[in-house]
């Protein structure tokens, strides 16, 4: 059986409580549901170079990535504000890579949880096509 949102939404907030996140504050949690039912999470672990930062989304999916799994179809995002927050730019094109409709499912501490299909928060999204997929 297929976790709920909001079995989802409680996975993203206990990968949240492992986000390293010293400079900014803004700890965010992840839970990303595959086509054949796995959840795989992330969190944001921050670097003093900044660069080296890497978001929770990017974290779920290349761990799904890592264990062969390239196939997805929502994702459940937590951060500590009030308000749900949406992926960065760089965490939209990542997701677009592999499911450019994916669910996005965002919540905040007020309870209020959002819906959006990643096409819409990212359309016209770029994907270079692989001739042997």
């Amino acid at each position: 059986m297929l976790p709920s949102d909001d079995q989802l939404i409680k996975r993203a907030r206990e990968a949240q409580k492992h986000a390293y996140a010293p400079y900014s504050e803004f700890n965010v949690g992840a839970a990303l549901l595959t086509d054949d039912g796995q959840v795989f999470t992330g969190c944001n672990v921050e670097n003093s170079t900044f660069g080296a930062t890497i978001c929770a989304e990017r974290t779920a999916v290349f761990t799904a990535v890592c264990h062969g799994v390239r196939r997805f179809s929502k994702i459940a995002i937590v951060t500590d504000s009030e308000e749900p927050a949406w992926p960065c730019g760089i965490c939209r094109s990542v997701l677009f890579e592999f499911t450019p409709d994916l669910e996005v499912i965002t919540a905040g501490t007020s309870g209020k949880i959002e819906r959006m299909r990643l096409s819409q928060l990212y359309p016209k999204g770029f994907r270079f096509t692989v001739k042997n997929e």
